[in-house]
């Protein structure tokens, strides 16, 4: 089973009865006390397997973890406090912290992160303060992706790969206050506007505001990203570059091509038809003067037929 495809009910409750049997021990080199299990800097490869399942607090940072399996996560139902910097987590996939619904810091900064699930947080709807940074590798996020941390409060997501965002990630977020963004390619074009007029309209906290600048165009390059709103709405909306100005010359001459053939056509068949109408108009005054001609001949007869007196003759 993938981690992305999620957690089967009975593969949750091998793994709950697994966790019963080896859940109050501690793991090896990690100190654990009131609820708080800490395996800072033991050079471990993967996740610690024995940790006490009414933990609260877990530090994982300054290890080689590689991956974050849900199947032992899902057992900590309490844990509130996870820290797993500095490690070389590649990917967070969907459901990785199905069981840990109550979870309200996590910081996953100083990672390998190339790919974040769209539903990597769904569960995590209690989440506070998410630390995304120095992850250079993050290339984009899904619109998705925060779309369940509605008590999301504190987002950095510095020195990432993110080129841009899209603004209805943060749009139900009454309650985001303070937003990272600096030290990454931001590219200001066309598709970044509606972002930017969100950071205008939200008032959120910037503290590193002037270090959140664009990366393109070249036009805008050096600005923050939370100035650039207004520069960039007259770029898209008001201002007409040199392939515009092309593009509405060739659509008017389309247009003007267009109706110079339908009204060339349209008199084609004017004239076709009034050509139809007076040769039917000359066939027909050719054939009165004949049909006038039978007619007197038929009266000429019809006289000829009679006496002198009007009566008809005897034979």
């Amino acid at each position: 089973m993938s981690p992305a495809s999620g957690p089967g009910p009975r593969w949750l409750l091998f793994s709950f009865g697994m966790g019963l049997v080896s859940g109050s021990k501690c793991p090896n080199n990690c100190q654990c006390q009131d609820q708080e299990v800490i395996c800072t800097g033991k050079q471990l490869t993967e996740y610690p397997p024995d940790i006490p399942l009414n933990t609260r607090r877990l530090y994982l940072n300054d290890n080689s973890i590689t991956f974050l399996p849900a199947m032992n996560l899902g057992l900590l139902s309490d844990l509130v406090y996870l820290d797993c910097r500095n490690n070389l987590i590649s990917e967070v996939m969907d459901y990785t912290f199905i069981g840990v619904f109550k979870l309200i810091y996590l910081d996953l900064s100083s990672n390998n992160l190339t790919l974040i699930s769209p539903y990597s947080f769904s569960m995590l709807s209690n989440l506070v303060q998410l630390n995304l940074s120095n992850n250079p590798r993050l290339l984009s996020l899904n619109k998705f992706t925060f779309a369940n941390t509605s008590s999301l409060r504190y987002l950095d997501l510095r020195n990432t790969g993110l080129q841009t965002l899209d603004h209805s990630a943060f749009q139900n977020h009454l309650t985001l206050q303070t937003l990272y963004l600096s030290g990454n390619p931001w590219k200001c074009n066309c598709s970044f506007l509606d972002f930017t007029i969100y950071l205008i309209v939200s008032h959120l906290n910037h503290p590193d505001e002037q270090n959140a600048t664009c990366a393109e165009p070249t036009e805008l390059a050096g600005w923050p990203v939370t100035q650039v709103g207004n520069p960039l709405r007259y770029m898209c909306i008001t201002h007409l570059d040199h392939q515009d100005y092309i593009f509405l010359l060739l659509i008017g001459f389309c247009i003007f091509s267009a109706g110079t053939v339908a009204a060339w056509l349209t008199g084609m068949c004017a004239v076709v038809y009034q050509s139809a109408r007076r040769k039917a108009s000359e066939a027909e005054d050719e054939d009165e003067p004949g049909q006038r001609l039978e007619g007197s001949g038929r009266v000429f007869r019809s006289r000829s037929e009679l006496g002198q007196d009007g009566f008809p003759q005897l034979i």
